[in-house]
C-alpha cells in the first residue's frame, strides 16, 4: 500500500511537472488576420521550442474590445497600431519591459526607438509599418485613381462595387482627410456634414469586410476598396489587375507594435518571442513574405 500510495504521488508529480513545462513552452500571441508569415513562427519554435498559439483580429478596436472583455490574462502580446498603443497604456494594459530584458533593443532604429507612443519603448518592439488606401481594379476603371472621390463620391463604373473596411478609426479618418478636417474635430457642424457625407457615400458600397478586402479585389466581387498597401500588393501577386492609390488629399500611415500585455501568463517567452523579432535576418523575413508592408 505504501509503494503504491509512493507510485501515485510520484505520477502525481510527473503530471504536475510535464502540465508547467506545456504551459512553459508556449506563447500565446493575438494578431492581426495573415500578417505573420508561418515561415516566421516555425523558425522561433525550431529555434527555441516554444509553441506560437495564435489568435487573430480584423482592427485594433476589436482587439481593445476583446482584451477589455476578458482576454487579459489568456494572452502574452497582441499587435496594436501606433494610436492604441497609447491607449492600451493608459488604460493600465500593458506590462513594463525592464531594462536588459530584451537582449536585441539595440536593433531598433533610432527614428523608432523613442515614439511619442511609447516614449523609450517601455511597454513595446515596432513590427511594421505601411499605409491604409484603396486599390482599384484597372479593368473596370481606367481613369485617376488619385482622388478620395473613388470611395466617397464614385464614378458610375464602380458604383455598388466597393468594399470599405470593417474599421471605423480608419474609415472615419479616411473620410476626414476626403473633407479637408481635422480627423479629431469636435466641431459639431463638420461632424453633422461627416455623418451625411458617410450615408451618402455609403450607398455605392457593396461590402463593409477588412478579413476579405484582398480576396474580393481578387474574385472580382469588388471593383475597388479600402485595404492595406501589403494586401493590395499580394492581391496583384494573385492575378489582380489593381492599382494601389495615392490619394491627393492625403492617405493613413501607421506604424504595427507587438506589445508586452498586462498579466501575460507566458511573460518570459513572450520576451523570447519580442527579441526573436528584433533580429534583423528575422525582420527581414516579414519584408520578403509581407510584400508591400514597409512601402
Amino acid at each position: 500500500m505504501t509503494n503504491l500510495l509512493k507510485s501515485s504521488v510520484a505520477a502525481l508529480a510527473l503530471v504536475t511537472v510535464a502540465s508547467a513545462a506545456a504551459a512553459d513552452g508556449k506563447v500565446v500571441v493575438y494578431h492581426w488576420f495573415e500578417y505573420m508569415p508561418q515561415e516566421l513562427v516555425d523558425k522561433f519554435t525550431a529555434d527555441t521550442g516554444i509553441e506560437v498559439v495564435m489568435d487573430t483580429y480584423d482592427s485594433n478596436e476589436a482587439m481593445l474590445a476583446s482584451l477589455k472583455a476578458g482576454g487579459m490574462g489568456t494572452y502574452d502580446v497582441s499587435v496594436p497600431g501606433d494610436y492604441m498603443v497609447k491607449i492600451m497604456a493608459s488604460a493600465g494594459m500593458l506590462d513594463t519591459i525592464a531594462e536588459g530584458e530584451l537582449a536585441n533593443k539595440g536593433s531598433i532604429s533610432a527614428e523608432w526607438a523613442d515614439p511619442s507612443f511609447d516614449p523609450g519603448r517601455q511597454h513595446s518592439v515596432p513590427y511594421q509599418w505601411g499605409s491604409t488606401s484603396f486599390a482599384v481594379n484597372r479593368d473596370v476603371f481606367v481613369g485617376d485613381i488619385n482622388n478620395t472621390d473613388i470611395l466617397f463620391n464614385p464614378p458610375a463604373e464602380l458604383q455598388g462595387k466597393i468594399n470599405v473596411l470593417d474599421s471605423q478609426g480608419e474609415v472615419m479618418a479616411m473620410a476626414a482627410l476626403h473633407m479637408g478636417i481635422p480627423q479629431c474635430t469636435s466641431d459639431r457642424d463638420q461632424l453633422k456634414a461627416l455623418n451625411a457625407m458617410l450615408l451618402s457615400a455609403k450607398e455605392s458600397w457593396v461590402s463593409f469586410n477588412s478579413d476579405t478586402a484582398k480576396e474580393v479585389l481578387v474574385s472580382g466581387d469588388a471593383a475597388a476598396g479600402m485595404i492595406y498597401d501589403g494586401f493590395s500588393a499580394k492581391a496583384r501577386a494573385e492575378g489582380a489587375n489593381v492599382e494601389y492609390a495615392f490619394p491627393t488629399q492625403g492617405y493613413i500611415a501607421w506604424m504595427d507594435n507587438v506589445v508586452l500585455l498586462k498579466d501575460a501568463p507566458n511573460r518570459e517567452n513572450a520576451l523570447k518571442f519580442m527579441d526573436f523579432l528584433l533580429v534583423p535576418e528575422n525582420a527581414g523575413v516579414c519584408v520578403i513574405l509581407c510584400p508591400g508592408a514597409f512601402s
